[in-house]
């Protein structure tokens, strides 16, 4: 029985057996102009089988129940739960088929239904010995209608924040290659420049300044294969994210390129939770490329405030007139955005003395 589900089956066996049982015990108690016998066992539990099948095939166990029922009516047997079959096959054609199919298939039960208030002699033109027929198929329809539509808004809200998941995590990792390959290729072309003015004067000056280019391009290259990684093994990306802990390796890089960084920490060090070390990590970072390609002189100061459940980020450094961070494209914006993921804030622009500052709060989640 395939597509068949054991609970069907079992409820469709346990329905089975009330009716019969019913049947047996109290139909005496409801009108009726024949009493209960085999065959009216026969046509209550053929009707409560044929349930299993509801979801395979809901139209037909539909057809199958309304006819059975009406069999059952027009041999007069007594009224009863009988009745609940039908609404059980209603209700699963409400709930599984398309609003069009259903609605032809409940509303081509109702006559069909009504046929035993003829046998009982009504006119097909009585209105009122319509409303019975139409009340036991009404109802479960509506309510699976309803459920139905209600699955559909979940089905559709769940769709869609998966796809803003994903959407994210694109996002996320767009940065991620935007802050690598930014600060890397940033300070590559300062050490180039640098080369490159001194190749033929002092070639001496030149070599260490390649072998500085070489070594950026090598540090850029791996943090972008374990950033692609992530898309593969999240431990193993986790494990080789970078942190505040590697903050004295990306100094060394910027003064390498040509940039004077200091660094003051303040307070007690903080051991921070995965996503927040990164975020302060990149924040740095890009603040520092920020000044490599944009301020003069090339100096940055970088404080490193501890508060009690916080970490106070502060990025110095000189702001020309003449020159303009990268503030419209993802540099700051995304500095911002990655912040504020965290539950942080960041403000980055001129301050007095000709002074650029970028400043982030980030709040201290720990390991």
């Amino acid at each position: 029985m395939s597509g068949v589900r054991r609970g069907d089956v079992a409820c469709a066996l346990a329905l089975c057996a009330f009716l019969v049982i019913w049947n047996h015990s109290f139909a005496d108690r409801m009108p009726g102009t024949r009493e209960t016998d085999t065959l009216a066992d026969i046509l209550v539990g053929a009707e409560a089988v044929a349930l299993i099948w509801r979801r395979v095939a809901p139209r037909l166990v539909l057809a199958a129940v309304v006819v059975i029922l009406t069999v059952y009516l027009l041999l007069g047997f007594p009224y009863g739960p009988v009745f609940l079959p039908l609404v059980v096959a209603v209700f699963t054609v409400a709930r599984q088929l398309p609003w069009r199919s259903a609605a032809v298939a409940a509303g081509v039960a109702v006559p069909v239904l009504a046929m035993h208030n003829v046998s009982d002699g009504l006119a097909w033109t009585d209105l009122a010995g319509l409303l019975p027929a139409a009340g036991w198929v009404a109802v479960p329809f509506t309510i699976g209608t309803l459920r139905a539509q209600l699955s559909e808004t979940a089905e559709r809200d769940h769709r869609e924040a998966v796809e803003r998941g994903i959407q994210e995590e694109r996002l996320r990792m767009a940065q991620e290659v935007h802050d690598i390959v930014g600060h890397g290729l940033a300070a590559i072309k300062m050490q180039a420049d640098i080369a490159l003015h001194v190749l033929e004067k002092q070639p001496s000056i030149a070599r260490p300044t390649l072998t500085a280019i070489s070594s950026s391009s090598a540090q850029a290259l791996d943090e972008l294969r374990t950033t692609l990684r992530m898309l593969r093994s999240a431990d193993e990306a986790v494990a080789s994210t970078p942190g505040l802990a590697d903050l004295d390796a990306l100094c060394r890089r910027m003064r390498d390129a040509g940039l004077r960084v200091r660094v003051h920490t303040l307070g007690s060090p903080q051991t921070l939770a995965a996503d927040v070390d990164l975020a302060a990590y990149r924040t740095v970072q890009e603040a520092l490329t920020n000044v490599l390609k944009h301020a003069y002189p090339k100096e940055a100061l970088i404080v490193l405030e501890n508060e009690p459940g916080a970490l106070l980020i502060r990025v110095t450094s000189a702001y020309p007139a003449d020159a303009t961070p990268s503030g419209g494209g993802m540099g700051i914006n995304g500095m911002r955005e990655r912040i504020a993921a965290q539950g942080g804030r960041l403000s980055a622009g001129p301050a007095t003395g000709e002074r650029f500052v970028v400043e982030a709060w980030l709040p201290a989640v720990t390991r």
